[in-house]
């Protein structure tokens, strides 16, 4: 592969990657450790992410429990749960905070998977967008001449191919996501 088609590769991974870790943020009425990842709590004056002051443990399906290494932190790991847009209220007692995620209604199942398919959608136009770029930069090096004709015709099939294997990538994350929100 070419050093270039190298590069958009690893930036086509990127955009992936972000995806993915996005939408592990999308509940689906599971306990999902990943839901915890943005959220930060003020440990001795410095945002610290809780996944860093503490184990997170989840004992059954629809419960997850943190729980920290400094015990005098669990009012401040309790208002930052509070603060966050997770949607679920801690329990606090004394030594460790539980989480427990109710089960989503069949409404807000359709609703979380059309945020779910939104952000697929977004993901693929920056994949496009990336595909674009690349094409792009592929037709300056043949207006400098440094590649022929036949060169940027292959290296455009190339790029093709890069960006559709991607997408298909990024529909095969989004259909195990759907499914995981639409099982009961």
């Amino acid at each position: 592969m070419n050093e270039a088609l190298k590069e958009f590769d690893v930036k086509m991974e990127k955009s992936i990657a972000f995806f993915a870790e996005d939408i592990a943020t999308i509940r689906a009425g599971r306990a999902n450790p990943a839901i915890l990842d943005k959220v930060s709590v003020a440990y001795y004056g410095t945002p610290t992410p809780i996944t860093q002051v503490g184990n997170i443990s989840m004992p059954e399906p629809h419960m997850l429990v943190i729980q920290p290494w400094d015990a005098g932190i669990l009012s401040e790991i309790e208002k930052a749960i509070h603060k966050s847009d997770i949607g679920v209220n801690p329990q606090n007692d004394g030594k460790v905070i539980r989480l427990s995620f109710p089960t989503p209604t069949e409404e807000r199942r359709k609703e979380l998977v059309k945020t779910l398919h939104k952000k697929s959608e977004d993901a693929k136009v920056h994949i496009r967008s990336i595909r674009r770029d690349a094409i792009d930069h592929m037709k300056a090096l043949k207006k400098k001449s440094e590649i022929t004709e036949d060169d940027l015709k292959d290296l455009e099939n190339e790029i093709q191919k890069l960006t559709d294997a991607k997408i298909k990538d990024i529909d095969g994350i989004t259909a195990k996501k759907e499914k995981e929100i639409l099982e009961v």
